[in-house]
């Protein structure tokens, strides 16, 4: 095994490089947040300079986070291509220390780094967004349109069960507009249906105005208010309008039972618990990736090209985990099947391309 000096000295090597691209972009992520808020609120008194400042600095840590696998990948291999340039990887290697020795502690501070992320980072800029967002709703709060997405609502009442569409929403989903509403009795039996200009949510019902009822064998009739009893309480509906990736990774569980037990989809928090579970495997591979277009370095050239083939690597892999999960939030795969999935292969093929190139 390799020893503890050597094996703290490459693994604080590859941290550095890690933290040095992590804080880089996100100070570049926040320069153009803060340019662009300067520009949104130009015209806005309520905000000013150092208001637009701290939004901007509760903006990054989530944007940031996306980009943590790719902070790994060009910290890998900007550590890999100094200690191999600076012939400490070849003396360790006429020391005996196998490529599987000397990438053990990067793989094991990627781990830590994907644990850190999940267990602490994650959940502090979840909730720093979420802050963000209170903030803007009072700078901006004339200037908020609707949600334009058609939704839908499945519930329960004393009365039976109800099935809720609407063109739009506001207010976090309490506010509907273009409203129909398919109601049923207990036993599943439809019993009529209930189209409304917009409907609110209140205390345990829904109340919808200017509507036209329509039922079985009867003439439609028009109605200026109708009441529709729930079984949701308000904050399950502002719960399930809230995305997966502003809840906290502690969260998601109790979010995912919360919102399956309203009978709304939990598909979306349940992918991000899974992707959130993958990222350690995922930086690993990002690791891997590295190593294998980093360790056979000439000092004849050839680097450039070398870099472009693990960032082209890199990007590709990005680009699948993204396909992937949109086929898991679709429905086409499970969601620990398209979680996890593109890290494990991901794993897989850096595993067999380093025993091919080191250990022929």
């Amino acid at each position: 095994m390799i020893g503890p000096t050597l094996g703290f000295y490459l693994g604080s090597r590859f941290v550095k490089s890690v933290a040095v691209v992590f804080f880089t972009i996100f100070g570049l992520i926040y320069m153009v947040d803060f340019v662009e808020m300067l520009r949104r609120t130009g015209d806005n008194p309520k905000a000013g300079a150092a208001l637009v400042a701290w939004l901007s600095l509760l903006h990054t840590p989530a944007v940031s986070e996306q980009i943590l696998p790719f902070a790994v990948l060009f910290g890998a291999m900007a550590s890999f291509i100094t200690l191999t340039r600076k012939l400490e990887l070849v003396v360790a290697r006429a020391a005996g220390v196998s490529v599987w020795q000397f990438l053990t502690p990067p793989v094991v501070a990627a781990l830590l780094i994907g644990l850190f992320a999940i267990g602490v980072y994650n959940p502090l800029s979840a909730v720093m967004k979420q802050q963000a967002d209170e903030i803007e709703t009072g700078i901006f709060k004339n200037k908020y349109l609707a949600n334009i997405t058609a939704m839908w609502i499945r519930q329960k009442s004393v009365d039976g069960q109800s099935i809720l569409r609407a063109e739009a929403s506001s207010n976090s989903g309490l506010r509907l507009a273009g409203v129909s509403a398919f109601v049923f009795d207990s036993t599943g039996k439809f019993l009529e249906r209930v189209d409304a200009n917009n409907a609110e949510m209140g205390e345990r019902e829904w109340t919808l105005n200017n509507v036209v009822i329509t039922a079985p064998g009867v003439e439609p009739r028009r109605a200026d208010v109708y009441h529709l009893a729930t079984n949701l309480l308000p904050s399950q509906v502002v719960q399930s309008f809230v995305s997966p990736e502003s809840v906290p990774f502690w969260s998601l569980p109790r979010v995912v039972d919360d919102t399956e037990d309203a009978g709304l989809d939990a598909v979306g928090y349940r992918l991000r618990f899974q992707s959130l579970l993958a990222l350690p495997a995922l930086l690993v591979a990002m690791v891997l990736i590295a190593a294998s277009f980093s360790l056979k370095l000439s000092r004849m050239g050839g680097v450039g090209v070398l870099v472009l083939g693990g960032v082209g690597a890199g990007f590709v892999l990005y680009v699948a985990t993204k396909l992937v999960s949109d086929l898991g939030g679709a429905g086409v795969l499970s969601t620990p099947v398209a979680a996890w999935s593109p890290a494990i292969v991901a794993n897989m093929l850096g595993a067999l391309t380093l025993l091919n190139r080191e250990d022929g």
